[in-house]
């Protein structure tokens, strides 16, 4: 049972992981080709790659939504095994955008590892395996869901929430083109805008929505809660920009390169507006290069505008803003899965 605090408990999260093999086996049996073991095995390594290893957390909190819209009723075996069938599809959906993504930005590594296109036989086949794993999603939908009364609406939702997402890194790599480097064009609402689609429908209202449609509620009537969960996508992003710059590599398992990237990050929005004349100098001078003595020149300014304040009271504000939005709702079940979103990621430190 997922707590106050929206961790999802072991057995849960063993019940999770036993359904990818079942999924997988599934897909490499999948009656629409005709298998050969070399296609089998690259399918499988593809998918043990880029699949499972995460931290799983939009995958589990389909479970531990629909767990807590049935307000603690004990869910039966094939309830869960369906809620983490979503799961795992987001998962998917997450897995085909981080293969192709780390293509488009050039990555070396992503979670401890070499991305997947990085590998001397894989390459640019990468490409063609980000497809078979949104397609993956296509088929796992029809072989569990076809006969659900719901299921033209999981149809449309991961149809939706993919052309939104794709639509977020479209603004987000139009914005950062090599050669057009302006920082005057970045402000909070094109933050706010790249974040909400990049991020926001996917990580946050993704997997309430499956949740919810699961449950039998029609998502039309669901708004204020796609508000939220927006809302709380865009303080989730804007806490990653923070850790980017200021977060213990050790802890966050990455060391940020925002800076060096050029990236509209919330922290040069903000630096932007808080600065004089002199401080905007250095920072059009500094920000975007791939010197370390540069990131070093752009820190410094972070520190003597008191940046780490500013987020910390942007943090509180967004808390209690969030707190209310969500006690606003007349659903008690629908709160507690918006409070143990929120639980998950205030203060949290990676």
């Amino acid at each position: 049972m997922a707590n106050q605090n929206g961790t999802t408990s072991p057995d849960l999260r063993e019940a999770f992981l036993g359904v990818y093999s079942v999924l997988k086996s599934e897909l490499l049996n999948d009656t629409a080709f005709e298998w050969t073991d070399d296609s089998r095995q690259w399918i499988e390594r593809m998918l043990d790659y880029n699949v499972p290893g995460g931290k799983l957390n939009r995958g589990l909190s389909v479970i531990d939504s629909y767990k807590l819209l049935k307000e603690g009723k004990e869910l039966t075996e094939d309830e869960v095994f369906l809620a983490s069938t979503l799961g795992w599809c987001i998962e998917w959906l997450q897995a085909y955008f981080l293969v192709h993504d780390d293509i488009m930005d050039n990555s070396h590594t992503r979670r401890g590892q070499p991305c997947w296109f990085r590998l001397p036989k894989v390459g640019l086949i990468a490409l063609n395996d980000g497809i078979i794993l949104r397609n993956h999603i296509a088929r796992i939908l029809k072989k569990h869901f076809r006969e659900k009364p719901y299921y033209v609406d999981l149809i449309d939702l991961f149809n939706e929430v993919e052309f939104q997402t794709a639509s977020g890194q479209m603004i987000d790599l139009i914005t950062t083109l090599e050669g057009e480097k302006d920082l005057s064009k970045y402000s909070l609402q094109l933050h706010r805008r790249i974040v909400q689609y990049k991020t926001g429908y996917y990580s946050f209202y993704l997997p309430v929505a499956c949740a919810l449609l699961m449950a039998g509620e029609n998502l039309d009537n669901h708004v204020a809660v796609r508000n939220v969960l927006i809302d709380m996508g865009i303080y989730f992003q804007v806490q990653d920009d923070y850790l980017d710059c200021f977060g213990d590599p050790e802890k966050i398992g990455k060391i940020g390169t925002d800076i060096e990237d050029f990236k509209c990050s919330w922290l040069v929005v903000k630096a932007l507006e808080c600065c004089n004349e002199e401080q905007k100098k250095i920072l059009f001078v500094h920000y975007g290069k791939a010197d370390a003595a540069d990131v070093v020149k752009v820190k410094a300014l972070y520190n003597d505008i008191d940046l780490k304040g500013v987020f910390a009271e942007y943090e509180n504000k967004s808390y209690e803003r969030l707190t209310s939005s969500i006690e606003a709702h007349p659903s008690k079940a629908v709160q507690a899965v918006l409070k143990s979103f929120l639980g998950k990621i205030y203060k949290r430190q990676k």
